[in-house]
């Protein structure tokens, strides 16, 4: 589980449908990224990044 994204998305007061609208991807997708289950793509992983201001090597480490 990835915590860390969690917490920013609440501390930014959006849904998981909020921040999958703005970085293109259905929710369970995103919520998949949250939980751990899957690594987005690095195009996607920027888009989460860039909308949740953190370093989107974060995924990857």
């Amino acid at each position: 589980m990835r915590k860390w994204l969690i917490e920013l998305r609440k501390g930014k007061c959006l849904t998981q449908q909020e921040v999958a609208d703005e970085i293109g991807v259905s929710r369970t997708a995103y919520a998949m990224y949250e939980q751990g289950q899957r690594n987005p793509a690095v195009k996607t992983a920027k888009k989460v990044g860039e909308f949740l201001y953190f370093d989107w090597t974060r995924f990857f480490e």
